[in-house]
């Protein structure tokens, strides 16, 4: 009995590390952005420089 419930413990456990290992520890690459944006008035370029 104790049997099933260890191995689907295992089991979740052995894909939870797999997953993370897989998925780079949390690193993600940088966006660049090279068209202008907005956001509402908020320009992509400092005011100073337009």
């Amino acid at each position: 009995m104790e049997l099933l419930i260890i191995l689907p413990g295992l089991w979740v456990l052995a894909a939870t590390v797999r997953s993370v290992l897989s998925d780079g520890r949390g690193h993600t690459p940088h966006v660049h952005s090279h068209a202008p944006w907005n956001a509402g008035d908020l320009p992509s370029s400092p005011y100073s420089s337009l």
